[in-house]
Parts: structure tokens; sequence; C-alpha cells
């Protein structure tokens, strides 16, 4: 039997197909067996000759001759087509690999790249009181501003700017973009009076670049 494939890659459906010759070949392999055992239980090695050296009466021999025969070729079949299913499944399992590989590296490009298309933080979140505004929105410590209401990376100058987009923004929405794990994830934050200090309850420091 030809090598699975050819050229192309060897798939799982081509490993399958070389299983079910093998149980094939098992199949036949043991109905000559079982024929040998038909005729009084000769074996592959046994005479098939009488005691005086004339052919034995008792059984049908050219089956036996035929069946032995049969399970010689047909043993080295399974023998061959064992070594080609060994060989198929070491290239599966390395195509396998291969492709996990790429795929890794694939998903650390695209990581890369969503990093360097990430837009400059100014700011970073480095305490968050719970129960507070800033808590309930969802803010987060670590969490970089790279958009605060209007403010952003080119009009930042300090935290005055933040203070004063919070003092003009009570009770209203502001929209507040963050990275966060390597993401950008965007939060709606209503500054307000609550049981705390200021309107936000975080506190939010420079970053320097």
């Amino acid at each position: 039997m030809a090598e699975p494939g050819g050229g192309r890659p060897v798939t799982v459906s081509d490993v399958q197909q070389l299983v079910r010759r093998k149980d094939e070949i098992e199949a036949q392999i043991k109905a000559c067996y079982e024929l040998l055992e038909g005729q009084k239980g000769v074996g592959m090695h046994e005479p098939l000759v009488d005691a005086e050296g004339f052919p034995r009466a008792d059984i049908d021999l050219y089956q036996v001759r035929t069946a032995r025969h049969n399970i010689i070729c047909l043993q080295n079949d399974h023998k061959a087509l064992m070594k080609q299913v060994e060989e198929a499944l070491h290239k599966l399992h390395a195509r396998e690999k291969e492709k996990h590989a790429k795929d890794e590296a694939e998903a650390l490009a695209e990581a890369m790249s969503q990093n360097q298309s990430l837009p400059q933080a100014f700011a970073k979140v480095n305490a968050v009181t719970p129960g507070s505004p800033a808590s309930v929105s969802g803010l987060q410590v670590d969490d970089e501003i790279v958009e605060f209401g209007s403010v952003n990376v080119n009009n930042f100058q300090n935290l005055q700017n933040i203070a004063t987009v919070v003092q003009h923004s009570e009770g209203r929405p502001l929209s507040v973009t963050v990275i966060r794990g390597g993401r950008r994830v965007h939060v709606g934050l209503t500054p307000k009076r609550w049981a705390g200090k200021g309107l936000l309850g975080c506190n939010i420091i420079p970053l320097q670049r």
C-alpha cells in the first residue's frame, strides 16, 4: 500500500484508513488460523506427512498450505502497515505541533500589533475607594487613562485639567477610556457627592513618559 496522501500532508483520515486496513488484515490472519484449527488443529509448523513420509490423508493439504502461505504474507503486510501507521502518526503529531507553534506566534504578533496601536495614556489610577462613584463605574487600580472627558494626551498639562472636568460634570456621566491589561476599555463615570471625599473616590497620578 502506498504511503497515505502521496505528496500532500498526512491527515487524520489517512491514519484512520490505515488502521481500518490493519484491522482487516488482522481479521484475515485470524480466519486463516481458524481454518488451520479446523484441520485437526494443524498450526504453522506441524508436519504434513505421516510417519511413513506420505502426505497426510486426514487433512486438506491444499487448504493448509494455502492458509499457511496467506498467514506469512498477511503478517508481512501487517508489519509494513504498522510501520506506516507509526510514521503517519508521527507526521500528524509533528504537524499539529508545528500548527500550534504557528498559532501561538500569530496570537503573539496580533497582541503586539494591538499594543502598538493602543493610544498613549497620560495618567494612572493608583487607588479606588470601595463604594465610591469611581468604584461603581468599574474603574480599577492600575488603569491607565487615555481619555478623561475632553482631556487626552494632547491637551493634558497637569491633574488640575482632570479636576476642572470633574467639577463641571457633577451629576453628568463622563466618558473615560483606559488601557487595562493591554486592551482599551470604556467606562461611564458620573462625578457626584458620596460618603467619602471628593466627587470620584479614586486617586489619579500623572504618568512619566
